[in-house]
């Protein structure tokens, strides 16, 4: 088995309101089978979701956090508002978002942004997913899938990987449950991971800096559903969640 990875080229300055369907279609041959992967932040910057700080007005809470952490008031309050829950509020702010993504700083950014501007994820990547693969599909008459991708940090390590925050026609998990292993024995809880194993192996091309290529498509892998997919299905419940709950245990502690 074999699957190739290449990036899109070319990819210009997006601004919003851009087709990336289109965008994308112009500078590549999308074949059956594709897998899109593409950065949160051109699609974040297509749908216009940067926005300024200034009027936004920090309450109680965003204040105590500035006690403690670097940022500012204004900018912590951005942060809370678009976050269900605020998990860790110092030394840095780690939040569950309202679609159940969990990260920094809700994902805002002020890389690769121009001006004073910030720049936010998509509020339902899953839906900004389906939007872009049925662009592509209706362009190209093909069949295929889409991730959008973000960069995270992980537990336990150093550095940043890329991550699946929306999908449109792939499974992000692969369930081995009840299959053999090399001996016979029968699989019991493995779940692979593979939208965040294919966003991870995209990130090694799409790269961080000025010279990023945000879109890539990894082709060979043969893992598009006709099924209705979310990335929803690889978030652990708030029972199964055990991180989850000893965060909240060592915050409310004080």
């Amino acid at each position: 088995m074999r699957f190739e990875a290449f990036a899109v080229e070319n990819i210009p300055l997006i601004k919003k309101g851009d087709d990336l369907a289109q965008i994308i279609c112009e500078r590549a041959d999308v074949l059956d089978g594709d897998v899109i992967i593409i950065a949160s932040t051109i699609v974040g910057k297509a749908e216009g979701r940067t926005f300024s700080l200034e009027g936004i007005i920090p309450g109680a809470e965003a204040v105590e956090f500035s006690k403690h952490i670097r940022f500012t008031p204004t900018f912590i309050q951005a942060v809370l508002e678009r976050s269900r829950e605020c998990l860790i509020p110092s030394p840095v702010l780690l939040v569950e978002m309202k679609n159940g993504h969990i990260c920094i700083n809700a994902g805002i950014d002020e890389s690769n942004v121009e001006g004073e501007m910030l720049l936010e994820l998509p509020a339902d990547p899953d839906a900004s997913a389906e939007c872009i693969g049925k662009g592509i599909e209706s362009y190209t008459g093909t069949q295929i899938s889409v991730i959008i991708t973000d960069t995270n940090g992980r537990a336990f390590k150093r550095g940043q990987t890329g991550v699946a925050v929306g999908v449109y026609r792939i499974h992000p998990l692969k369930d081995w449950r009840g299959q053999k292993d090399l001996f016979g024995k029968e699989l019991k809880i493995t779940e692979e991971a593979v939208a965040d194993e294919i966003a991870g192996a995209s990130n090694l091309l799409m790269g961080e800096g000025n010279g990023g290529c945000p879109v890539v498509i990894i082709r060979g892998l043969k893992l598009r559903s006709n099924e209705s997919t979310s990335v929803n299905e690889m978030y652990r419940t708030d029972e199964e969640d055990l991180i989850k709950k000893s965060l909240r245990y060592l915050r409310d502690r004080g």
